[in-house]
């Protein structure tokens, strides 16, 4: 996989660049050729090795967008050991779940991260982590400031190592469907489930998605500024435009950072022609008015692209009128984590084929999507809604959930025997396009992450004084969905809002601070049906005020319960406002 990534770019042309380090400060620039990627990677492969990692172990990656997190990757594949890259922003908690969960031998950190001028401590971060964690051998630490850390005895420093090693490592020899990473994501229960990419169908996949939805051409500059602590940092930051030969631009700020034009201004001084991002910085941008990007010349690009969730419609044009001037294809793509690489996209299509705003549209060559109604029967025709399922294999998708099989079938094979299940609703137009419709299970989107409501519960319910809670999405301007939760308390407690920011701090630290609730109401109970199980379904409806429309109550253990709660609710709005 490496030698496709790297190797083969190497013989041909050493000297064309592979990324592009857009470091935090503006303006600092880091130019890094394959040739130069290959050595990083293969002096990195050596020093896991001397350290006893092999093939078939297990690495936690813990570090900021860097051309060294891009090399540990790879040297990972190259030695034919798994990666688990964890988003440097997940708490100790986050991180130590998930390298218990896959058993690393080993984490690669950096002393510390720089985002939006702001220091971030990693290396803290992992001491904090790996204290519960016996399977972890060695700490590789990598320098990203001058700071010193604390080092101890399993810690290594790595680019005193790595400076030692050889900058020869033969590739180790894999089978197609050998593990190459494992990448964390939420689902619908409290636990976040390891998905596995292996090694053939996922690279041709990505390479594949890479250069045709974004018509990507040799010498382009491709700008995804995904994070790669998620699948389109994995997909489009690193394995699919390496494997096409592209390159690369690693982003590691903000988009705000020192500015709201900062994007604007890497796009103009790196010249790139294709950039990717996510709706929600797009909705960010857009509040702080259109002159933030008339400053700066954005000629150089083609395609725009969106990524992480539905773009709603004033987003989309905004980005397609302003940004892209009205004359660059804007390419709004579904697909998942555990998809590998994108699904359905408007492009490829026939030359000039129409591009219906703020919409999906076609599938990908060998994706064959399909509506089911809830008896589980395919829905024929146009101007049909449903279920969202594959009806056929692709090379990129996910063959197992780490260490849990069965949980892999019930979540996407259960519900439609023989499909698999997307958890997204769809929208199939007259045209036959279509349009995703939203999750159809307890999973939220913010600012394009993924969050099962149950992880938010689950961390709020360690509070002692908070016997039950519920979390609902609700729509939010900027993120896309926020968290809402609802809490009942014990009979005794006084001091209401300080268990309120002790919650947020709960979660912060259990989760990741994204995943802090927007608001959170008190309520003397919430709403359950006599079997006990929450009706969410009701408090989403007082949350977007379609309390008149409250569908079938009869369920309910006690229907009084829904005007306690819209009592409640308008009275937390008016405080609110006051």
């Amino acid at each position: 996989l490496t030698v496709n990534c790297l190797d083969q770019h190497v013989e041909k042309s050493p000297n064309r660049v592979a990324l592009i380090w857009e470091r935090d400060e503006p303006g600092t620039a880091v130019h890094v050729t394959y040739r130069e990627l290959l050595d990083l990677t293969c002096r990195l492969a050596n020093t896991l090795k001397k350290y006893g990692i092999q093939k078939g172990d297990k690495v936690a990656i813990y570090m900021s967008v860097s051309p060294l997190s891009v090399a540990a990757m790879l040297a990972c594949a190259r030695i034919g050991a798994i990666h688990t890259v964890v988003f440097a922003g997940f708490s100790a908690e986050s991180l130590a779940g998930r390298i218990m969960d896959s058993g690393c031998k080993a984490v690669i950190t950096y002393n510390q991260g720089v985002r939006g001028g702001r220091i971030i401590e990693l290396k803290m971060t992992v001491d904090e982590a790996v204290k519960n964690c016996p399977s972890v051998k060695h700490v590789f630490v990598a320098q990203r400031t001058d700071n010193k850390v604390q080092m101890g005895d399993h810690d290594i420093p790595l680019e005193e190592e790595m400076a030692k090693a050889a900058s020869v490592c033969t590739p180790e020899s894999m089978d197609s469907e050998d593990i190459l990473f494992m990448l964390y994501t939420s689902g619908s229960t409290g636990k976040p489930k390891g998905i596995v990419h292996t090694q053939a169908g996922y690279l041709l996949y990505a390479a594949l998605t890479h250069k045709y939805v974004f018509d990507y051409q040799q010498g382009d500059v491709f700008g995804c500024v995904a994070d790669i602590g998620w699948i389109t940092g994995h997909s489009y930051v690193v394995y699919g435009p390496l494997c096409n030969g592209a390159t690369s631009v690693l982003f590691e700020s903000t988009p705000v950072y020192p500015d709201p034009g900062r994007y604007w201004e890497v796009v103009q001084r790196l010249k790139i022609n294709q950039f990717y991002g996510a709706p929600t910085a797009i909705r960010l941008l857009l509040n702080y008015g259109e002159e933030w990007v008339k400053k700066y010349d954005r000629s150089s690009l083609k395609t725009l692209g969106s990524v992480g969730e539905p773009i709603n419609h004033e987003a989309w044009q905004w980005f397609y009128h302003v940004v892209g001037e009205g004359r660059c294809t804007l390419v709004d793509t579904w697909w998942q984590t555990e998809t590998g690489g994108i699904c359905i996209a408007p492009r490829p299509s026939e030359e000039k084929a129409e591009i219906v705003p703020a919409m999906a549209m076609r599938p990908f060559f060998g994706i064959v999507p399909v509506l089911m109604d809830e008896n589980g029967k395919v829905i024929e025709g146009n101007d049909v809604s449903g279920a969202l399922c594959i009806a056929q294999p692709w090379p990129g998708m996910a063959r197992t959930i780490y260490g849990d099989h069965q949980r892999f079938v019930d979540a996407y094979f259960k519900a439609y025997p023989g499909y698999y299940f997307t958890g997204d609703g769809a929208y199939r137009t007259k045209k036959g396009y279509y349009q995703i419709t939203g999750r159809m299970d307890d999973v939220i989107n913010i600012s394009g992450h993924r969050l099962g409501t149950a992880e938010i519960e689950d961390a709020m319910a360690d509070h002692p004084e908070v016997p039950e809670t519920a979390v609902i999405g609700y729509p939010h301007q900027i993120k896309g969905e926020g968290a809402f939760a609802f809490i009942v308390l014990k009979e005794q407690t006084a001091h209401i809002d300080r268990v309120k920011e002790e919650l947020k701090t709960i979660v912060a630290s259990k989760i990741a601070k994204y995943a802090v609730p927007d608001h959170i109401l008190v309520v003397k109970r919430l709403p359950k049906t006599r079997s006990g199980k929450i009706m969410r379904r009701l408090l989403r409806k007082v949350v977007t005020e379609q309390s008149s429309n409250m569908g079938d109550v009869t369920t309910l253990d006690d229907p009084s319960v829904v005007k306690e709660i819209l009592d409640a609710y308008q009275k937390y709005k008016e405080k609110g406002s006051s």
